[in-house]
């Protein structure tokens, strides 16, 4: 459990300690302002220079932000997840290949991998963390070191942890790919103060890592891809993509284009009912399959 009396800890001065050097870029980086979270806790935030990566300090409060794995506050999971399966579907459809094999890490509740398979694309879910309600029987665990996949999702997550280089290089390696899609809200210049970005998500203490478009290109090259972003939706991968369709793919546009591939692809919907219908003791309980 957390320290009862961490709240009550003073803040510590920078120059207290030598700071860490930055993970993604190994620069070196200063204490750019302090932020209270969980209403309780005054922490740090480190700024690279460099890269532009900013992050907490190392986040002792954890264990108590993930006593519920998706946040009270995200009021927006739904939408979010409808917006991402639009956007996702068109992507995939044009830019890669509907017909092959994809892992979503970081599944959540598995929404978007229903989605994804609503839409007749072949999507595994995977989430050491969060039970899986909505894509059961469709585990990624199945595919592991048996199919490759064409590409990993990771959406909503990259803010979650404290070493992006260490995450996307796990995820990329166990997926067998060489492409990783996912979504993080950038920030531009210095960073805004806490008071100026709900995105500090600071009632909820699950948001460590902030990223600039600089930031995800570091990244990019230290995991030899190159990036594509359109601001929140990114894409990193050693395969050709013309910007122009990333960009129609993943704007205005994906509302349209997300319709033309649901004429054009047969759900799984009815397919994945027979299934599971079909399988030995389906009506029992399949919780997540904790696979660290």
């Amino acid at each position: 459990m957390s320290d009862p009396n961490a709240s009550a800890k003073p803040a510590l001065s920078s120059t207290t300690l030598p700071l860490p050097a930055c993970p993604i870029c190994s620069g070196q980086r200063r204490e750019i302002f302090q932020a209270r979270i969980l209403n309780k806790y005054n922490v740090r935030y480190f700024f690279c220079d460099s890269c532009g990566l900013l992050q907490t300090e190392e986040p002792y409060w954890l264990e108590e932000a993930y006593r519920s794995a998706i946040a009270d506050a995200d009021t927006g999971l739904i939408s979010r997840n409808l917006d991402i399966a639009r956007k996702l579907s068109s992507l995939l459809y044009f830019c890669f290949d509907p017909q092959d094999h994809y892992a979503e890490f970081a599944g959540g509740y598995g929404l978007l991998t229903r989605l994804m398979r609503d839409r007749g694309f072949d999507f595994h879910w995977y989430d050491p963390y969060c039970k899986n309600i909505f894509a059961r029987g469709f585990e990624w665990d199945q595919l592991e070191g048996k199919i490759p996949s064409r590409a990993v999702t990771a959406f909503e997550v990259i803010e979650h942890v404290l070493n992006p280089v260490t995450f996307l290089s796990n995820a990329i390696a166990r997926a067998q790919t060489s492409t990783v899609i996912f979504s993080t809200f950038l920030y531009e210049g210095e960073p805004p103060l806490p008071e100026k970005w709900w995105y500090y998500s600071l009632s909820s203490g699950q948001h460590i890592s902030f990223f600039r478009r600089q930031t995800l290109l570091k990244l990019a090259e230290q995991l030899g891809l190159h990036l594509h972003s359109n601001g929140w939706f990114h894409v990193m991968t050693t395969e050709r993509m013309h910007q122009a369709a990333f960009r129609f793919c993943t704007g205005k546009m994906a509302r349209l284009s997300d319709a033309y591939v649901k004429l054009r692809l047969p759900s799984k919907t009815f397919d994945d009912h027979q299934q599971i219908a079909n399988r030995p003791n389906s009506g029992t309980d399949q919780g997540g399959k904790d696979l660290r």
